[in-house]
């Protein structure tokens, strides 16, 4: 995502960023301001708009769009006290409004109930590219902090202005300006009344420390958590508008089948229906979602299939029909792999695969549109509202101003709703039906027709010296991605490189995208390193590591797990892992334990020690941390998904198995809080490095080496 520079990367395993929509056809922010009242508006100029946007060349969906040259971002003051800040970015669970809300009220000097968030609505919040690659903390917190030292200057300016002092002497805090000399004060809603001041964002603003923070660094509570637990908070499969219609899509059979025969007239007969056939699109939108179903089933459709390979023949098809030659970009080499190898004590070469796995939100796609007056509407939960936006107004033949896309505090995503298919669903039926319509897709259609995490292959070749010193590292990562691809090892003599496969399923982001196998394959070959140097598995790593901040979590988890620990039963096992991605560091230590007479694998204990940098609320982080572990559970042990002739063949929780309460280990979280470097995400990282150090420990347990993922689908036994 980053390179070293800072500067943003797309990383090419996102390839549903430049995939075309899944069907192809034939308010406005002057009136919230007006619902907003009178008060002071906020306005910084971007001084590098390319930079601050997150826009990301080179790929269809992004276009490189610009604020407005005299905005950057912004936020409101209002009359009553109540602050407003605004970001393109989307809640997914991930607890970014509350992190946001704490950054303004700390850095604005107001107390932390008096702000709320208006995000992921195109129509009144800055440009955004979307909400992934865990970037909200490391770009909008920092961007939203300067924007409030920013009102905070006008606001004290303007207090010195009204008293005829000198601003130096006057100082913000809980919510007015006081002057300690002469003991007067004003409220900052005394300050914004009936006034809308401007200011341009300066280029050096100071902003507070982290050292200095009182109100961010704390432990809040989730904005508006009582309403999620309890069930008042509206996702968009619950809203309602007047009026609505709800829609249902035919799919096809199987990926890639066309449509050849086609008869909707007993569908068309049905009273209060509205059947659409546009191009391969047919839909329906009826007063009840049974309604539209049985409209749709109604419909007499024949389809031409094709034939496509199943599961079982994926990873040879990689190796196959990998590019012969792979773009410079994806390439890395250092020193000679072959001079490396040829002098290393032990040699050890592994291959390393990864299965397609679903990304199994609680929260199914959906999507509500409205039209009204050539204009529409959207509601949807997705990570790019923009992108969205976009993809519609194409799709429609509108310009961008004539679609509003709202995000819905949305129940999960886990990188997989960045394409706007349940959005444009419902567009085209509301379009026919002259109604609103929502469409909320199934779990079989959640689990058949969305992107998948890509399957992958990985072939590893490596040299150490007889003190265990690692001579040479050659990395090959076929088609699962190239994130988190370098070693964070020291070694002379290393080739890493990626190669891009043509897509057999639908494709794109997952948590972690492809840093998830490549640590996997890294650390499960480390361990295998380990054995034959013959040295402890923690001892092997600090003795090739140099990178301080990998060392810290390392030598944490180590102490809090109590490494090395001391076997207490039979087929009892031990395992470790670690890496960085993102700007942010992790390690995992993992205890298992094998049954006996049945050889299932259970998952005891867990510590991971992360490291961010600056923690901006450490229990949303903890709860991040925690959550991945979890679903790291999943792609580790046992989901994957089966597929043959363009089916999906465990389209359903009942068989597709991801983590339940039983299999959840005793976790341990260590977060280590660094507030001299400042924050970085933390969406991706904890996951990375789960099913490496599960592995691990069942060697530790059995001595049998698990180089595919997930390792023990069918129990150990069958791996």
């Amino acid at each position: 995502m980053s390179e070293p520079s800072g500067k943003f990367v797309l990383e090419p395993e996102r390839y549903e960023f430049a995939a075309a929509p899944m069907h192809q056809f034939e308010l406005a922010r002057r009136d919230f301001f007006k619902l907003l009242g009178a008060g002071i508006a906020v306005f910084a100029i971007a001084k590098d708009a390319t930079a601050e946007q997150e826009t990301a060349p080179g790929h269809r969906s992004f276009h490189n769009e610009e604020w407005p040259k005299d905005i950057n971002a912004w936020l409101h003051i209002g009359e009553d006290g109540t602050v407003t800040g605004f970001t393109g970015k989307a809640e997914i669970g991930q607890n970014a409004r509350t992190e946001l809300a704490q950054t303004i009220a700390d850095e604005l000097r107001v107390p932390f109930e008096s702000v709320r968030m208006v995000m992921a609505d195109t129509a009144l919040t800055p440009f955004d590219a979307g909400t992934f690659g865990s970037r909200t903390t490391p770009t909008i917190t920092p961007q939203l902090r300067r924007v409030s030292a920013a009102a905070r200057d006008i606001l004290v300016e303007a207090a010195a202005k009204n008293w005829n002092v000198a601003p130096e002497r006057l100082v913000a805090a809980d919510a007015r300006v006081s002057d300690p000399a002469s003991g007067r004060s004003l409220k900052y809603a005394e300050l914004a009344r009936g006034k809308t001041l401007a200011q341009n964002l300066p280029a050096e603003d100071p902003v507070t420390p982290a050292p200095q923070w009182t109100i961010a660094g704390r432990a809040i509570p989730k904005v508006d958590g009582r309403a999620f637990v309890t069930g008042r908070h509206q996702y968009t499969p619950d809203l309602r508008p007047a009026g609505m219609l709800y829609g249902k899509v035919l799919r096809p059979p199987s990926f890639g089948a066309t449509l050849t025969a086609y008869d909707d007239s007993a569908a068309k007969a049905m009273t209060g229906v509205f059947v659409v056939r546009d191009g391969e699109f047919v839909g329906a939108a009826a007063p009840s979602a049974d309604e539209a179903q049985s409209a749709l089933d109604a419909i007499h459709a024949q389809w031409k299939e094709v034939p496509q390979i199943a599961n079982k023949e994926i990873f040879s098809y990689l190796k196959q029909n990998a590019a012969a030659k792979t773009d410079d970009r994806f390439r890395k080499q250092r020193g000679s792999v072959e001079e490396g190898l040829a002098s290393a004590a032990h040699r050890v070469d592994a291959t390393y695969t990864v299965a397609y796995i679903a990304h199994a939100p609680l929260e199914p796609r959906a999507a509500v549109a409205q039209w009204a007056d050539g204009k529409l509407t959207v509601w949807t939960g997705t990570q790019r509202p923009f992108a969205n936006r976009d993809e519609l107004a194409d799709i429609f033949h509108l310009s961008e101003s004539d679609v509003r896309v709202i995000v819905p505090d949305t129940g999960s995503a886990y990188g997989g709703k960045h394409t706007s298919d349940a959005a444009i669903e419902a567009a085209r039926l509301a379009r026919a039906a002259g109604r609103p319509v929502k469409v909320v897709w199934t779990r079989e259609e959640e689990f058949t027709w969305a992107y998948f995490r890509p399957a992958g292959v990985i072939e590893v070749k490596s040299g150490i010296a007889s003190d265990g010193t690692l001579t040479a590292w050659d990395f090959h990562n076929y088609h699962s991605g190239a994130s988190g691809i370098d070693t964070p090892y020291v070694v002379l003599n290393q080739r890493t490189e990626y190669h891009p496969v043509p897509l057999i399923l639908r494709s794109g982001s997952y948590r972690g995208l492809a840093a998830t196998a490549n640590h996997f394959a890294r650390e499960t070959h480390m361990d295998a390193l380990t054995r034959a140097a013959r040295m402890d598995p923690l001892d092997f790593r600090l003795k090739n590591l140099s990178d301080p901040r990998l060392r810290a979590v390392m030598e944490a988890a180590a102490k809090s797990f109590g490494w090395p620990h001391k076997k207490t039963q039979e087929r009892q096992g031990f395992g470790l892992a670690c890496g960085y991605e993102k700007g942010s560091y992790v390690a995992t230590f993992a205890e298992v334990v094998v049954d006996k007479s049945s050889d299932a694998v259970r998952v005891a204990r867990m510590v991971e020690a992360f490291e961010c940098g600056a923690i901006v609320n450490p229990d949303g982080l903890r709860n991040q941390v925690v959550g991945a572990m979890i679903q790291g559970l999943g792609g580790a042990l046992f989901e994957a998904v089966e597929f043959e002739n363009g089916r999906i063949k465990n389209p359903h929780f009942a068989s597709y198995r991801v983590p339940r309460f039983r299999d959840v280990p005793e976790i341990e979280t260590i977060l280590l809080d660094r507030k001299d470097i400042p924050s970085a995400g933390a969406g991706e990282t904890p996951i990375m490095a789960v099913a490496p150090a599960i592995g691990n420990a069942i060697f530790d347990a059995t001595g049998i080496r698990l180089n595919n993922l997930p390792m023990v689908p069918n129990g150990l036994r069958s791996a």
